[in-house]
C-alpha cells in the first residue's frame, strides 16, 4: 500500500495474532544500507532492488513471514501465497502523512498515488490476480477486521496445505 495506509501496524498486529514473522523491508533497507543514494525532493532512499532481494531471499525461504513494504513488483511471485494491498481514503491518508511530517511534494505525490491506485495496479500487473486482494485501512475497526481476515486466511491455507 501507499505510505500511510497502515501496512506496518496491520503487519505487526497480524504477526502477533498468527505467530508469523513480521519483516519490515523498509527497516531492513535502512539497517543494511541497501540503497544507492537519497532522493532529496521526496526525502526517500533510492533502493538497490537486487541487494534487497538478495537480503530477503533467505528470510523468505524460511517461510512464515508477513512482508511489509510499499511496493511489491521487485519481489518474485514464488515468494508469496497472498498479497494484500491496503487502501485508505485520501483525507485519512493526508492526515496520517501530515502527522509524519512529510513535505508538501512528498505528501501530494503519495495522495495522488493512492487516488490513481498505483500500488494496487502494480500488484495486479506483477502477480497472479488470485493472489492480490485489496483491503480498506481507514480506522481501528478496519485494522481489527483485516487482522481477523488474515488469521482466517492462514487457517484456511494451513488446512488445505498440510
Amino acid at each position: 500500500g501507499t505510505p500511510g495506509t497502515g501496512k506496518t501496524q496491520t503487519s505487526q498486529a497480524a504477526a502477533e495474532r498468527t505467530g508469523l514473522r513480521h519483516v519490515n523491508v523498509g527497516d531492513l533497507i535502512k539497517q543494511n544500507k541497501c540503497y544507492e543514494g537519497k532522493d532529496e525532493t521526496f526525502d526517500s532512499y533510492i533502493i538497490d532492488d537486487d541487494e534487497v532481494c538478495d537480503l530477503l531471499e533467505p528470510i523468505i525461504e524460511e517461510g512464515g513471514c508477513i512482508v511489509d513494504f510499499h511496493s511489491c513488483e521487485l519481489f518474485p511471485e514464488r515468494w508469496f501465497e497472498l498479497i494484500l494491498v491496503l487502501r485508505a481514503n485520501t483525507d485519512v491518508l493526508y492526515d496520517r502523512l501530515s502527522e509524519r511530517g512529510y513535505n508538501e511534494k512528498k505528501l501530494s505525490e503519495n495522495v495522488e498515488c493512492e487516488i490513481m491506485q498505483i500500488v494496487l495496479e502494480e500488484a495486479k500487473e506483477s502477480y497472479d490476480s488470485n493472489l492480490v486482494h485489496e483491503l480498506q485501512s481507514n480506522d481501528l475497526n478496519d485494522l481489527e477486521n483485516n487482522v481477523e481476515r488474515i488469521a482466517q486466511w492462514l487457517e484456511n491455507w494451513k488446512s488445505n496445505n498440510q
